[in-house]
């Protein structure tokens, strides 16, 4: 059931509602998207839940320029104050509220100088010659196309009326679509989810079906290419079913963005949009779907309250990922898939501060963005590989689906979890509880020495090929296999970690062709590599990669790479001056620093 109208909010440092005062219980958005000044314009219609009759309304903001708010039943004027903005959190929005008044109306524009969360394409940016717009609200970036409580706390019903120039269709994360180019698209969500979940796009798009619940959407040079490689989805969702109880979402579609999008795939209920970088044309990347929509269930069904508490979100939809994996594809696959994980787990907690390796993590003071580590995924994955390991896999299903079932259209605590755990799991079973370390696991850094590994025969042939090429610095070992047939797991594990030389790279890419690979994960380890090989024939497509895709998992390691040499220093501030106005907010929020960028004049776009 959904909480209740009187529950408590825990407290946000990542937003300037006061919910436990006032608290936003719907949004309507009657929206128009202008292409050509790159802004979003219209009303915001805001209903609340008055529990402190005499406290003013609270709202997060962020370059929004308000031009009228009024009581939403009258159109009478309403006074507010817009605070100074903060270099994180964008600006509060105090708003008075009259006696009786439960409803509010904000006329308002985007920032002309870009909303965070907004990325506006030219053509030339996409695979058609059409613009596009996306919007990436996670963490807090919702805040600056919408004026809400921009707090995962703070659930909402929504609708929308989006209209948009001709030929250019939106859509939104909505469990119902109508409308018409001519009078604006409708949207409705009809279960109350976090602010950011709500998601829009528009562009030239066409839809391909998979089932009567499943489609996928992509403009239309991409849309075959796309539909071909997730005809799996409506298997995973039926597995997921199978596993951890009902779809209650009505869709599940995937929208395919280009490749500005900074993330690999973001949940939004009922329309994942997602990275063309997983279309490799053999589904070998495809967990990523499988992610995104396990978080239909661990994310936007129970989400986490704060972003201390992210993983939540992402530590169980990593396991439910895997497991989605194993009933699709078998048990070696998801062995591969969980061995890779770890793998990368163990290599970024070599480099991450003590604080930082904490499942529950403290971010008061910084950016939310802070915590998106392989922490809250991949050690929130094996933390509960572990309760599984412990208690069967069968009675640590049922926990699950208990879990979903009570928690269902809610936010929670760590602490709360905690107390479900130990009333629904450990209590029951003393004698098995004592072999799960719980508070080591949640509340202290590193991985505990009783981490459950995954052991795959395939990957320890590849270990053993690996191990003979670095000894002998040569190629030779790998050239020697004949007709050699590695999946992309295994070339992953491959690459990972190796150290070769330039001759030895040039080898291996005489017989496998990797620098011209297609699939974006081979390229990336592989690329990287280059660069601590210095390996120029590598060096154009390198620089190709860098000014086409925006996902921010491969930019921040390429960087990272050139910035370890002066001339790839160099090499890194001439590609990013070119590529940066191609990247999202969220991806040049991270690089920024790392490339010691600045702006060239208070004029320039903001990001």
């Amino acid at each position: 059931m959904p909480t209740s109208r009187s529950a408590p909010v825990p407290t946000d440092v990542h937003s300037f509602a006061r919910p436990d005062q006032v608290r936003v219980r719907h949004v309507a958005l009657d929206l128009d998207l202008d292409f050509g000044a790159q802004v979003a314009r219209g009303t915001c219609t805001l209903d609340v839940e008055r529990l402190d009759a005499t406290a003013p309304l609270w709202l997060d903001t962020d370059g929004l320029e308000l031009q009228r708010i009024t009581r939403g039943d009258t159109d009478t004027p309403l006074a507010f104050e817009l605070q100074p903005r903060t270099a994180e959190l964008g600006q509060a929005l105090r708003i008075d509220l009259p006696a009786g008044c439960e409803r509010v109306t904000i006329t308002y524009a985007t920032a002309a100088s870009g909303a965070a969360a907004m990325q506006w394409l030219s053509p030339a940016q996409t695979s058609g010659d059409q613009p596009f717009l996306f919007t990436q609200g996670q963490a807090i970036l919702t805040r600056s196309w919408i004026p809400l409580q921009d707090s995962p706390a703070v659930r909402v019903t929504w609708d929308a009326r989006i209209r948009a120039p001709k030929g250019l269709r939106p859509l939104m994360s909505a469990e119902e679509r109508g409308g018409d180019e001519a009078s604006g698209y409708t949207f409705a969500m009809r279960h109350p989810v976090p602010s950011y979940l709500i998601a829009l796009a528009c562009g030239k798009l066409e839809e391909r079906a998979i089932s009567a619940r499943c489609a996928v959407w992509a403009e239309p040079e991409v849309v075959e290419l796309a539909h071909r490689e997730l005809m799996d989805m409506e298997r995973m969702v039926a597995a997921c079913e199978e596993l951890f109880g009902p779809y209650r979402w009505g869709r599940y579609d995937v929208l395919v963005l280009p490749a500005s999008f900074p993330f690999g795939g973001m949940e939004n209920p009922c329309m994942t949009f997602a990275t063309p970088t997983i279309l490799a044309g053999d589904k070998s990347l495809v967990a990523l779907i499988a992610h995104e929509l396990a978080h239909s269930w661990s994310g936007n069904l129970v989400t986490n309250a704060t972003w201390r508490d992210f993983w939540l979100n992402e530590g169980f939809t990593v396991y439910l990922e895997q497991r989605i994996m194993e009933h699709v594809y078998g048990r070696e696959r998801a062995v591969m898939e969980i061995a890779l994980s770890m793998q990368q787990l163990a290599r970024e907690l070599r480099t991450l501060p003590a604080a930082d390796q904490v499942l529950h993590i403290d971010l008061a003071g910084r950016n939310p963005d802070d915590g998106m580590t392989t922490i809250p995924y991949d050690k929130g994955a094996a933390f509960l590989r572990r309760l599984e390991q412990v208690f069967t896999r069968a009675r640590f299903d049922a926990f699950l689906r208990g879990y979903f079932d009570a928690h269902a259209f809610q936010s929670i605590t760590t602490l709360q979890f905690r107390d479900w755990l130990r009333q629904e799991l450990l209590s029951k079973s003393p004698e098995l509880s004592a072999q799960v370390d719980v508070p080591k696991w949640i509340e202290s850094p590193g991985l505990p020495d009783d981490a459950p590994s995954a052991e795959s025969a395939a990957f320890a042939a590849v270990d053993t090929v690996r191990s003979a090429v670095a000894r002998e610095k040569s190629a030779a070992a790998l050239l020697a296999i004949p007709d050699l047939a590695w999946n992309t797991q295994e070339w992953i594990r491959f690459l990972g970690g190796l150290e070769v030389d330039a001759s030895v790279m040039a080898a291996i890419d005489q017989r496998h062709g990797l620098t011209r690979s297609g699939n974006s994960e081979i390229l990336c380890l592989w690329l990287e590599l280059a660069i601590a090989a210095s390996y120029e024939p590598a060096m154009p497509r390198l620089e190709q990669f860098l000014t086409t895709v925006g996902r921010r998992k491969f930019l921040k390691p390429l960087y990272e790479a050139l910035l370890k040499t002066d001339a790839g220093t160099v090499r890194a501030k001439a590609i990013y001056q070119k590529a940066r106005p191609r990247y999202h907010a969220v991806a040049v929020r991270t690089l920024d620093p790392m490339l010691g960028y600045q702006e060239p004049s208070e004029n320039s776009t903001k990001r």
